[in-house]
């Protein structure tokens, strides 16, 4: 939405450049003309992405993604707010007594 919209911008700076000062100009003219360099613009990409997400739930400190998937978060038992993600798919609780590790696991399809 910010690269639309700064393109609209530099289009109605280019537009008032190239327009000689001219009393008949009117509002449908200039939209008239920022609608076709609109239209002269890249259509958006027609490729389907989607963002496939799972949870890992195991006994202690540690719990792995499965293959192709990357650890988004993690969350850890006996209140520990301590971890840290490990080669981007072990999440690792730092904490020295952890019953359980949850790992979020993402992967993105194209």
């Amino acid at each position: 939405m910010k690269t639309t919209t700064c393109s609209l911008l530099i289009i109605i700076s280019f537009l008032q450049l190239m327009v000689p000062v001219n009393t008949e100009e009117t509002l449908d003219s200039v939209m008239k003309k920022l609608k076709e360099a609109r239209s002269l613009e890249r259509p958006p990409s027609a490729m389907t992405k989607s963002l496939s997400c799972t949870t890992i739930n195991a006994s202690g400190t540690l719990a792995s993604c499965p293959p192709g998937m990357i650890a988004t978060g993690c969350s850890c038992g006996f209140a520990c707010g301590s971890w840290n993600v490990q080669n981007e798919n072990i999440c690792h609780c730092l904490c020295p007594i952890v019953d359980w590790t949850i790992a979020r696991c993402c992967q993105l399809r194209i």
